[in-house]
């Protein structure tokens, strides 16, 4: 049995926890499957995150977004399942994850999910 998706994404440390700065990961070929047709969806995911002791390892990212190719998940599922995977695995300060999902019988979707971590003692 296949590990869940979520396990598949890996860590390192981030080498400076102390500064806020921005990491943006674009994903151009992102694919998924209509649910209710059976039709390959295909979108652009960026990604756009302020680490907080965790990063994301890229080619783990990869593996993981390639699990999506043969599922059925409407866009706004599929977004909001990416966004709770990783902040799961990376506890960022902030992420935003939009999909620009490309046009099918002419029209497009843009889907935007936000995390921001809640501030503790304020």
């Amino acid at each position: 049995m296949a590990p869940p998706l979520s396990k598949i994404l890996e860590t390192f440390d981030n080498q400076y926890p102390d500064r806020d700065y921005t990491i943006e990961i674009v994903c151009p070929e992102f694919t998924s499957v209509c649910p209710k047709t059976g039709q390959p969806d295909f979108g652009t995911l960026t990604i756009n995150y302020v680490p907080e002791k965790k990063c994301v390892e890229l080619k783990s990212l990869k593996l993981y977004l390639l699990q999506f190719r043969n599922e059925g998940i409407f866009y706004e599922n599929v977004t909001n399942r990416i966004l709770d995977d990783l902040v799961a695995a990376l506890h960022p300060r902030r992420m935003t994850l939009t999909a620009a999902f490309n046009a099918r019988g002419g029209i497009t979707t843009t889907v935007t999910a936000t995390h921001k971590a809640e501030v503790h003692g304020k």
